[in-house]
C-alpha cells in the first residue's frame, strides 16, 4: 500500500541564515510511505501530517537535510509498519526565482 501526502504547507523556523532563525518561513513537505497494509493496523495519514508539523515546528532545524533525517526516524518510530519512506522538504520563498528542496529515501 502507498500513502502520498502532497503539499503539506506550514510555517516554521528552518535555515542557517540569520533572518531564517528569527522569522518563520513557509515550507512544503511531500511524503510517500510504502507499507504492508492490514485492515486492523493501517497508517493514518492525518496522524502522519500532524507529526511532521509538530516535529518541524518544535525542532527549528538548521538544515533541510537534518530535518529529513529526524523526520524519517520519528515517522518510523511512530509508524513501525513503514517499509519505504520518501520525504521532500521545499522552501518556496527563500530564493526569488525558484523553489529549493531536499529529498531523500529511507528503506527500513
Amino acid at each position: 500500500m502507498i500513502i502520498r501526502i502532497r503539499d503539506l504547507e506550514f510555517k516554521c523556523i528552518i535555515g542557517i541564515l540569520d533572518f531564517e532563525r528569527v522569522s518563520k518561513q513557509r515550507v512544503i513537505v511531500d511524503v510517500k510511505i510504502e507499507y504492508s497494509y492490514l485492515k486492523e493496523n493501517y497508517i493514518n495519514y492525518a496522524d502522519v501530517s500532524a507529526l511532521i508539523k509538530k516535529v518541524m515546528k518544535k525542532r527549528k532545524f538548521l538544515l533541510l537535510e537534518d530535518a529529513l533525517k529526524s523526520l524519517s526516524g520519528e515517522l518510523k518510530q511512530n509508524f513501525s509498519r513503514i517499509d519505504l519512506l520518501t520525504l521532500e522538504i521545499s522552501k518556496p520563498d527563500i530564493l526569488r526565482n525558484c523553489i529549493v528542496s531536499v529529498k531523500d529515501k529511507y528503506k527500513f
